[in-house]
């Protein structure tokens, strides 16, 4: 197995980016992304897998994006952001807020 490369993928849809770490395996390729454990593949060609690796990063973090608004949601409508909600009147109120 040969040394493993880094990568820089810009993920401009969340305007973040992710280092993939790829590795020659001999007649293959494969990588993964460290911050995203789930995102791991084997292609048979260096492009082929970095093309799989923000395919399978695209996927994951849109699945993420959706699990947190529904939790969001699922928490406003429960009232459990109510308190914060309160909080930051109070401080408005008060004057402790100035505008960025």
């Amino acid at each position: 197995m040969e040394k493993t490369q880094t990568v820089k993928i810009q993920y401009t849809d969340f305007l973040e980016t992710y280092t993939a770490h790829i590795q020659k395996n001999g007649d293959g390729w494969i990588g993964w992304i460290p911050e995203v454990p789930e995102v791991n593949c084997e292609e048979q060609t260096r492009e082929k897998l970095l093309k799989t690796l923000k395919n399978q990063l695209h996927e994951i973090l849109v699945v993420e994006w959706e699990a947190w608004c529904e939790q969001f949601e699922e928490d406003v409508n429960a009232g459990r952001l109510d308190p914060l909600f309160d909080k930051a009147l109070e401080d408005l109120r008060a004057g402790r807020c100035k505008d960025l």
